[in-house]
């Protein structure tokens, strides 16, 4: 059992690179770090992206477009996935509650948008903050019921 385990044949442990010690070992003297410059310095660091002090790739392309910081993000979820899902018992109101067990929803914290994607023939009551105009349109004409809580 565990007081017969061995170490897997060939992976016995590496013995540490001593470097500066002599000509012999092939890393002696400059301890690999060649003549002056940089990088031979002791204390030597460079951050992420340096090139010398040439001017960084990040610097020397372009910036495109912008991220609205007012913008609303929401949990999407299209009519389709709905009629689709078979968790969903489309006779009762489907809530955000019961789209977060059913697994359409990942993210509880973020408010809920009906997407109007695919054909509905039967009635539906969904309860979300949120409906594009289709899938208001789809609901109400199928003879469903799109209520907007907060």
């Amino acid at each position: 059992m565990l007081h017969n385990l061995e170490k897997a044949p060939g992976s016995a442990n590496k013995n540490k690179k001593r470097i500066g010690r002599g000509p012999g070992s092939t890393d002696g003297k400059t301890s690999g770090r060649g003549h002056k410059g940089q990088n031979s310095r002791s204390g030597s660091k460079r951050r992420v992206g340096f090139e010398g002090g040439q001017m960084p790739i990040h610097r020397r392309l372009p910036k495109r477009g912008f991220k609205n910081i007012f913008r609303k993000e929401y949990a999407i979820v299209n009519l389709d996935d709905i009629l689709n899902c078979k968790k969903i018992d489309q006779s009762k109101p489907i809530t955000v509650a019961v789209l977060a067990e059913s697994g359409l929803i990942r993210n509880m914290k973020l408010p809920v948008k009906v997407l109007g994607d695919g054909t509905l023939e039967t009635a539906l009551s969904i309860e979300a903050q949120k409906f594009s105009a289709s899938a208001t349109k789809k609901i109400q004409d199928a003879g469903g019921k799109a209520t907007v809580i907060q």
